[in-house]
């Protein structure tokens, strides 16, 4: 999904209006990933999980001998059973007490203490959706879908290209009624992705409601789906790169990186090698709207623009610091330009910083988000998991990202006019950069 950018530039009431364009946008952007990649917004990982064995049995207040279980501290955790316990027995309103509910209420609480957004739990049927995402393929249909306000029912998007649901038949505005006979009224867009996705080769029946009215049993066979993670579709010009005279930069190559996943540095690298082919004069990277992924990937797509220099610092609990730095071979010598946007967070972050720092890159656009922790996954007896911050990362100056962000070279906002003509200011400006630096790079180099 390419979404068109649009950054708060003005006060009072002109100021509300693109913060509710903004906030739609973002509220779509979530159902697209759920079902299109069930991304994990903001989170940059370490890629290996380590599972938390199950702990003792807890179902009680006293072990298998009679005795009570001695405490790991002054906290004992037990006392949650006989809290529960006493709802069951005493609470006024009884169908309020679900086990299932409370459970996830006391995990949640222990999360919220943290004061840590980057901390978090992830139900098993959660975690079983994401977990395969970082590699850029899921199995399943191959559709994006939201569901809207004012509707009971989940809607499609759009099916994505040569996928099983276009091949089927599944058109944008399809209302999901039904899968697999099963009424699909009151159902989230996460319960709607449980129950579409499943195993490639197996079939699922959506009963589906179409804009004009009609409704249709669509029988889809679902098969593994891979989801690019790099774009060369530019916003804004109808997948054309525009200059601020609204022609067509045929001189510039437009790459946008959407997230990082395990297949981003190949990708990218395809992206890369087309521009030096057409002969373009720069790159502009567009990391706008991009929440982030992998570590090692990122780290290793900074270096495809860097001969030298530090990359990022992680600094952990105890100060240990560990340093990811550059090593020589570029991919390509064209000058770029960084395009983000105060939804650019985690890996976006430290690749805009990494070139900006090294004087590889110049970054236009309005200060990005501030995530600046390292997230490890800890999976759980239960199939769950726990995404835990694990350490916080440097820029190659040292500065600290974590709630400050990144500091574009060149600040260009949108305004109400900027989007209600559709123009990407903070691309067109871009243009004007990269054509500059090329014209100074052809001066510097000429015999």
């Amino acid at each position: 999904m390419t979404l068109e950018p649009t950054e708060p530039t003005t006060s009072g009431s002109d100021s509300t209006t693109v913060r509710n364009i903004l906030l739609g946008i973002i509220a779509t952007l979530i159902g697209v990933l759920l079902i299109a990649t069930g991304f994990l917004g903001r989170i940059i990982t370490e890629p290996e999980a380590t599972v938390v064995p199950a702990a003792p049995d807890a179902s009680g207040t006293t072990t298998s001998d009679g005795s009570r279980p001695a405490a790991s501290s002054d906290a004992d955790f037990l006392i949650l059973d006989e809290i529960l316990q006493i709802f069951k027995e005493d609470y006024v309103e009884p169908d309020r007490i679900n086990d299932e509910y409370m459970h996830a209420a006391a995990i949640n609480g222990m999360f919220e203490a943290l004061d840590d957004s980057h901390s978090t739990y992830i139900d098993p049927q959660t975690y079983s959706m994401s977990r395969d995402d970082f590699s850029g393929a899921f199995q399943g249909i191959g559709a994006t879908v939201d569901k809207l306000p004012d509707s009971d029912f989940i809607i499609i998007v759009r099916p994505l290209p040569e996928t099983p649901a276009e091949a089927a038949g599944v058109l944008a505005g399809d209302l999901i009624l039904e899968v697999d006979g099963e009424s699909a009224e009151g159902w989230s867009v996460q319960e709607g992705v449980i129950r579409i996705r499943g195993p490639q080769g197996s079939p699922v029946d959506l009963k589906v409601r179409h804009s004009d009215g009609s409704e249709e049993l669509i029988t889809i066979i679902r098969d593994e789906i891979h989801i690019d993670s790099v774009s060369t579709f530019a916003p804004g010009g109808g997948g054309k790169l525009l200059d601020s005279e609204g022609e067509e930069a045929t001189d510039i190559a437009y790459i946008h990186i959407l997230s990082f996943t395990r297949r981003t540095p190949d990708e990218l690298q395809v992206a890369i090698d087309a521009a030096e082919e057409r002969g373009a004069a720069g790159i502009l990277l567009d990391v706008r709207s991009n929440p982030g992924g992998l570590l090692v990937e990122t780290t290793q797509i900074a270096d495809m623009f860097l001969d030298d220099g530090v990359i990022v610092t992680e600094v952990d609990r105890d100060g240990n610091e560990q340093t990811a730095s550059a090593r020589p071979g570029q991919s390509t010598l064209l000058p770029i330009v960084v395009l983000q946007d105060e939804f650019s967070a985690s890996g976006s972050e430290l690749l805009a910083a990494a070139l900006q720092e090294n004087g590889r890159a110049t970054i236009i656009g309005t200060p990005s988000f501030g995530k600046g922790t390292v997230n490890h996954v800890r999976e759980l007896s239960n199939g769950g998991a726990v995404y835990i911050s694990i350490a916080r990362w440097l820029t190659p100056d040292r500065n600290l990202i974590e709630g400050l962000g990144v500091t574009p070279d060149i600040i260009v906002e949108f305004t109400i006019e900027d989007i209600e003509a559709g123009r990407d200011v903070q691309a067109e400006r871009a243009v004007d950069v990269l054509r500059d630096l090329a014209s100074q790079s052809s001066v510097a180099t000429a015999p």
